[in-house]
């Protein structure tokens, strides 16, 4: 090959190879993040109802006990609350109903990163995005080390639990990062902080639920992607989601908080927040009238009333049939 021809060959080759490496590293890039400021939203209401989640945030509900009302219910195993307290912009929090088929359960409170009302589906935008302009919260911070949480949304009261020694609810988490910011610099979270310790984990009893802890991965491979995938719920249009009627690109299946409560007044904190930036929002339902107090689990059923009366009339009955018995034996 003659000294033209070779230079030609080689510059042809290393041409291709910069060529190939460029289109590579596009096709890998992450999408660009919604260049919005705080206060500002891209989310669009849709066009027609849906027949689908409905929901009502603070500014029509007026204050957070309505909230926390929503949650316990009025049930004998309903705790008693006190000072009850919000922190966050009224949009980013409410209730909803609706929910049967699409988050897992009817109705319940809704506490956001964004707007509660950009749940309502069908999905239309990969990015939805509403921008309250609110700090993070440390304790958050706390759960995923090397993030900054931003917009966060925080619920808190005082409750008692009289003569039992658990309390439990339902929850679903959701949010407009799955599935192309998994394993990236933004990691959205949630936590439920009982008397300072969160209890929103997964079955392990360990991990916090969070954005990198629940997913099939990315790119998207159900069932073998990700980390806990089969706590992962796909709805993201470009991974052939979409058939959940809500905006959210990905949720998790129904979680259950529960723990141990001391004696007396404990404190909860429902908390969620963006973290790495402000935007793409994330949510947390947390199922109506779950909020309950109830007995620890020992394996033992336990008795309702009509089988205490049940029991008691058996054992009269067979303690009398022990007596007439032992009279036949002695007459």
């Amino acid at each position: 090959m003659k000294g033209n021809q070779r230079t030609i060959f080689v510059f042809s080759l290393l041409t291709v190879f910069l060529v190939s490496f460029a289109i590579s590293s596009w096709a890998q890039a992450p999408p660009t993040r919604p260049d919005i400021g705080p206060g500002q939203s891209n989310w669009k209401a849709p066009a027609l109802p849906t027949g689908g989640i409905q929901t009502i945030d603070l500014n029509t509900l007026g204050t957070p006990d309505a909230l926390v009302q929503a949650l316990i219910g009025s049930g004998p195993d309903a705790p008693i609350i006190h000072s009850v307290t919000y922190t966050g912009v009224n949009i980013a929090a409410g209730t909803f109903s609706g929910g049967t088929g699409i988050i897992g359960f009817e109705d319940g409170i809704i506490l956001s990163t964004g707007n509660i009302a950009s749940v309502v589906g069908p999905n239309q935008l990969d990015n939805t995005t509403t921008d309250n302009g609110q700090p993070g919260d440390p304790d958050l911070d706390n759960l995923i080390p090397g993030y900054q949480t931003f917009d966060a949304t925080v619920l808190e009261f005082d409750f008692e639990c009289q003569n039992l020694q658990v309390i439990s609810f339902q929850y679903v988490f959701a949010s407009e990062e799955y599935n192309e910011y998994v394993n990236s610099p933004y990691n959205n979270v949630f936590g439920f902080f009982l008397n300072g310790v969160n209890i929103a984990l997964l079955p392990d009893g360990v991990t916090p639920v969070a954005i990198n802890n629940v997913n099939c991965g990315n790119p998207y491979s159900w069932p073998n992607g990700g980390v806990n995938c089969n706590l992962y719920r796909n709805n993201d249009l470009d991974d052939e989601g979409g058939a959940i009627n809500t905006e959210m690109d990905g949720l998790t299946v129904v979680l259950t908080a529960t723990s141990q409560v001391n004696p007396g007044v404990n404190h909860i904190k429902l908390a969620i927040a963006d973290a790495g930036d402000a935007v793409l929002d994330s949510d947390v339902f947390i199922k109506g009238e779950s909020f309950v107090c109830r007995p620890p689990s020992t394996g033992i059923p336990i008795l309702t009333t009509w089988g205490l009366i049940i029991f008691g009339i058996a054992l009269l009955g067979f303690i009398s049939w022990v007596f007439i018995k032992r009279r036949k034996v002695i007459g």
